[in-house]
């Protein structure tokens, strides 16, 4: 298939921003311009010559704009056929010019969204006639070229410069790039309308997407769908891997339960160190202490913002990220001294209420989990309630289990991780796990309590957990064997609290 020269163009678009070398480039080509309303003024006062769609149309602009270029003399030059006799003979009889390339963009529907305007201002952002022209050009693109953002203008200049030829594989691009510009538009409009009907479908449109340096495993591709940089700054280091982004996102989901200061240290979706303290340097001290093999490479997270102090300790420590609501000076050049780690300042922003998990041939979408129980929430079931300060601890390791890998069990004392067992297939083997790895690092389990991510189906965990000197447990209940970890607790003198929420994390 030979190139095809553009000589003729129509524009009409609501951002104009670097438009100005694309039409003195069209200008030197000879290319005839018809163009609408601020475009047309934009063009004119650039000092090239443009014809107003008006004059092709004979038809003025109307209904305060919502009509300007839906008419036959345009649809009819975008969508003619060139090889087709009927079509050019058509385009003769009723004096339609071809057009060759079409500039349009889009009414800024997102922004207007996410400005809070009433709804009327965001419906009159729903473009008509721009959506009409993207598609008609993009359906044609065998004759047309249809840039349909200014992202794609400098590809566009690139054609101009080297005379306005364009091969039919160059306008197919075009067009699926279109045509990507026109599914995202439609997709926000339909999510506007959906956050109040509810219709249950799965319909997302993320354009940013990201090339990681690889998925899981070297040999695999990856790419994050998103835009990072509205949630961290990122202050030093490499790119950040897929690995990297799933500890991000299981560390922020944590930490957000901690309103003291709280650091946890994560190595595969897990805490492997938290701790709350009175300041976030004797926070991350103990945190580290909870597995200090763990720890190494991992990823670290707090809640407040790192002193110099912490720095120091930290310091010491072979990680991959940090994150924390920011740095002081002295800290942030310490830390910077290894050039590859990730430094990473965390924005305010809220997460999404979905959660979205590919599997199979589809994807599965959930509520995001954003119960969490406090005092009032606990169910004393034994004839021992237990005291304050393990009431504390029991909503500590709560907040823990909850963000751990199931089957998970979460030791804890004093606002100290001791110990966790995630990702078992046996509860018990989840318990065992901890206690084990709790003795390998020094801890003792007197007085400490345990957190399980759901019921224990029989008594043998309160057993092995009252063997090791645990006073308190919480777990949701709801086995139909409750009685018999009941018994065993009230028989031994521990206290255990049901919460009634089961949390689950596959």
């Amino acid at each position: 298939m030979e190139p095809k020269k553009i000589r003729s163009a129509l524009i009409s678009v609501y951002y104009k921003d670097n438009l100005d070398k694309v039409v003195k480039e069209l200008s030197k080509l000879g290319v005839k311009i018809y163009s609408t309303g601020g475009t047309l003024s934009f063009i004119n006062e650039l000092g090239v010559e443009a014809h107003s769609v008006e004059s092709l149309t004979t038809y003025p602009s109307i209904l305060g704009g919502r009509v300007k270029t839906l008419h036959p003399k345009v649809f009819g030059g975008i969508l003619a056929r060139r090889e087709n006799p009927n079509d050019l003979e058509q385009l003769n009889e009723y004096q339609i010019p071809e057009i060759d390339l079409v500039i349009v963009d889009l009414y800024p529907f997102e922004e207007t969204v996410a400005s809070g305007a009433p709804d009327q201002d965001i419906i009159e952002k729903i473009d008509i006639g721009g959506i009409s022209l993207i598609r008609a050009a993009a359906k044609n693109h065998k004759d047309v070229v249809i840039v349909a953002s200014r992202a794609q203008y400098d590809d566009l200049y690139e054609v101009l410069v080297n005379g306005g030829e364009t091969t039919y594989e160059q306008r197919r691009k075009f067009a699926a790039m279109a045509f990507n510009v026109s599914s995202h538009y439609d997709t926000a409009i339909f999510s506007y309308f959906n956050g109040e009907s509810g219709v249950s479908v799965f319909n997302q449109s993320l354009e940013s997407g990201k090339p990681l340096r690889y998925g899981e495993n070297p040999h695999q591709k990856a790419s994050f769908f998103g835009d990072i940089s509205k949630m961290f700054e990122q202050l030093n280091g490499k790119e950040v891997s897929y690995n990297n982004m799933l500890d991000i996102d299981a560390a922020i989901g944590l930490i957000n339960e901690f309103t003291e200061p709280t650091f946890a240290i994560l190595k595969h979706n897990n805490a492997c160190g938290l701790a709350t303290r009175d300041s976030i340097e004797k926070a991350y001290v103990d945190a580290f202490a909870c597995d200090p093999v763990s720890a190494y490479g991992g990823v670290l997270i707090a809640n407040k913002n790192i002193t110099a102090a912490c720095a120091e300790e930290v310091n010491k420590l072979f990680f991959e990220v940090i994150i924390a609501p920011n740095y002081d000076p002295d800290a942030l050049a310490l830390l910077k001294s290894k050039k590859n780690r990730i430094i990473l300042v965390a924005k305010s922003f809220g997460l999404p209420e979905l959660q979205y998990r590919s599997l199979l041939n589809g994807v599965v979408a959930q509520e995001r989990d954003t119960a969490i129980e406090e005092m009032d929430d606990m169910k004393v079931v034994t004839h021992v309630a237990p005291p304050k300060k393990d009431i504390d601890d029991l909503i500590f390791a709560n907040k823990a289990v909850k963000h751990s890998k199931s089957n998970a069990i979460v030791l804890a004392k004093d606002g100290q991780l001791l110990a966790s067992g995630v990702g078992q297939t046996s509860r018990v083997d989840a318990l065992k796990q901890a206690v084990e790895k709790a003795k390998t690092f020094g801890f003792s389990l007197e007085g400490a309590v345990l957190a399980s991510d759901a019921f224990f189906p029989f008594a043998d965990c309160v057993e092995i957990a009252h063997k090791e000197g645990i006073r308190s447990i919480i777990q949701p209940g709801g086995s139909v064997r409750d009685k018999d970890s009941i018994e065993y607790c009230d028989a031994n003198g521990l206290a255990m609290v049901f919460t009634g929420v089961r949390h689950f994390k596959h």
